[in-house]
């Protein structure tokens, strides 16, 4: 058979979607990603055709084209955000979307996101409301602070804060505050794309209290603290406390800035931690401004907070920025049920999943590993050696440097298996599992995983070893 007698076996694109197979699917995905695959498929066999014109070609393709097809528009639509396994043992981990969010939050996000809402709309007066109400109240009761806004990340918040409060003169702050976040981030530029002229104090490791009072001029419009949330310094260091420097504002009357970065409502110390400032310790201590992270220790959405006195938050609500940083729907209704469960300190702690994974025992965790290191003894193909082991893991997200926490990891390994290797396959798999590797083992740290996730880990796992 010739080429031209084969070219004209193709069946027609309308033919073909009226097959049974290809026309569910257009019911399910639409007729245009459907048909844009189907006619790029033809198009392929065409050039096969052309270069090879055997009959057993085309039909083999023809054979297979529904199945071909589907594959195609199924791994077109999958979506590219997925759930993975965190198996690092690391909470706030940055690249996997840090604070996982509280279960019940979640069902009543869907609840709310499922028709229109009283986003910015006042019912008991039946006109424009304003966003930052939801949870504006909320906040004053839980930080002490007068009033309160939110944006959409704390470098938003940061950047805000400064442009509205510092309003183009000058800002002090202590050379051993500038700090770096992510992405080459710094507090320098931040202070320098407000308009505001950076006026630099101390020295890397010393700062005192007379070095603000000697910066202090007329075109001074605030001082910025910054909290090291992400680093440590020790040794020979010297920095000045929150209250000095309100107290110097207080004089001087200029007001005080500060960017706690991680932000925490509770005393961590009282669950075993580091103590880590509070944002209510900055608003007692007078601060008139103070700006922290959503995602990081609060645990909830991504977000800038900011709280502290009605005149420098009003400031911040009226700046232009605002507009252009300002959070959605789905960010201020999660906000405001995260928030809402501070208002019960045990609750908190217990339903918030970043609080709750950073004061879990290490004896808790060795009775979940053990449990996983069964299921993987009982499905492991021949060879595989699985064993329990203690770890100590970061929290991350850039909160509470140097903070260890104790916890449990269940070891996987194989003779002649390249634990890099694997671990690159269970990344790559429907369900993505990401896991430490250490000496030719893969580690699947508990501090992170939920029990529910261990029997799809295993089979995972268990398929892998198997290739």
């Amino acid at each position: 058979m010739n080429k031209n007698e084969l070219f004209r076996k193709i069946p027609k694109v309308d033919v073909l979607m009226s097959r049974p197979e290809l026309a569910e699917a257009i019911e399910k995905y639409g007729k245009e990603p459907v048909v844009g695959i189907l006619r790029h498929a033809l198009e392929e066999l065409r050039k096969k055709l052309n270069e090879d014109p055997k009959e057993e070609i085309l039909t083999g393709f023809l054979e297979n084209l529904e199945n071909r097809v589907l594959q195609k528009v199924e791994s077109h639509k999958e979506a590219n955000l997925k759930h993975v396994v965190n198996a690092t043992g690391v909470i706030l981990h940055t690249n996997l979307g840090r604070a996982p969010l509280p279960p019940i939050a979640l069902e009543k996000l869907m609840e709310q996101m499922k028709g229109y809402m009283n986003l910015e709309y006042n019912l008991s007066e039946g006109k424009r409301g304003e966003r930052y109400s939801h949870f504006e109240e909320l906040l004053c009761h839980l930080t002490g602070a007068e009033a309160a806004m939110a944006v959409n990340n704390n470098a938003a918040a940061a950047l805000l804060m400064v442009s509205a409060v510092g309003d183009g003169k000058e800002v002090i702050v202590s050379r051993g505050e500038q700090i770096e976040i992510g992405g080459k981030f710094r507090i320098p530029d931040i202070i320098d794309q407000s308009g505001c002229t950076r006026i630099e104090v101390g020295t890397t490791n010393k700062t005192r209290l007379e070095d603000y009072e000697e910066a202090i001029t007329e075109e001074t419009g605030a001082l910025l603290k910054v909290h090291t949330s992400n680093y440590k310094l020790i040794g020979f260091t010297q920095s000045v406390e929150r209250d000095e420097l309100c107290a110097l504002a207080k004089k001087t009357g200029i007001p005080v800035m500060e960017d706690l970065g991680s932000g925490v409502l509770i005393d961590l110390s009282r669950y075993g931690l580091r103590k880590e400032p509070t944002v209510q310790e900055s608003i007692a201590a007078g601060v008139d401004v103070v700006c922290f992270s959503g995602d990081k220790l609060l645990g909830g959405p991504q977000a800038g907070i900011l709280v502290g006195k009605k005149e420098w938050i009003a400031k911040c609500k009226k700046h232009p920025l605002t507009r252009a940083m300002r959070i959605d729907k789905c960010t201020a209704a999660m906000l405001e049920t995260v928030l809402s469960m501070y208002e019960d300190e045990e609750y908190a702690v217990k339903n918030i999943p970043v609080l709750s994974r950073m004061t879990e025992s290490p004896e808790k965790l060795k009775v979940k590993a053990e449990s996983l290191a069964y299921r993987f003894e009982k499905e492991m193909p021949e060879g595989v050696t699985v064993g329990v082991v203690n770890t100590e893991t970061p929290i991350g997200g850039g909160s509470l440097p140097g903070e260890m926490l104790k916890s449990y990891a269940v070891t996987v390994g194989k003779a002649g298996m390249n634990a890099e290797e694997t671990a690159a396959k269970l990344r790559e798999g429907e369900l993505p599992i990401i896991v430490r590797v250490m000496e030719e083992q893969l580690l699947f740290d508990l501090r992170t995983m939920y029990e529910e996730e261990f029997d799809a880990v295993v089979d995972v796992v268990k398929e892998v070893l198997r290739g």
